[in-house]
């Protein structure tokens, strides 16, 4: 099992105290980096007040960018199994002609 560690991540100016396992640690962290580079460009490209507008508009991006490849990965495991059915197709008509 991984060891528990407790860590702080710092993510629009508020630090957040979170308990992760060791292998979640890097991660985590460079999750919150790119997080706070986003609010930064955000920040700077739209006239934008609230905090919370703009992790929402966060929000958005990553899920979105997390949706786009799920749908990718749908499209490229359809276009797999229709390949290894023609192969398979290909197969059994070779092993009928011996």
């Amino acid at each position: 099992m991984d060891e528990k560690l407790k860590i702080k991540i710092s993510i629009a100016d508020r630090v957040y105290p979170l308990t992760v396992n060791m292998s979640q640690e890097e991660a985590m962290r460079s999750a919150s980096k790119k997080i706070d580079i986003m609010i930064k460009q955000f920040e700077e490209n739209y006239a934008v007040r609230d905090k919370q507008d703009v992790l929402a508009m966060c929000a958005l991006q990553f899920a979105s960018q997390l949706e786009q490849k799920k749908v990718e990965n749908a499209i490229d495991g359809t276009e797999s199994i229709e390949r290894l059915s023609k192969l398979n197709d290909l197969l059994d008509s070779y092993l009928l002609k011996e």
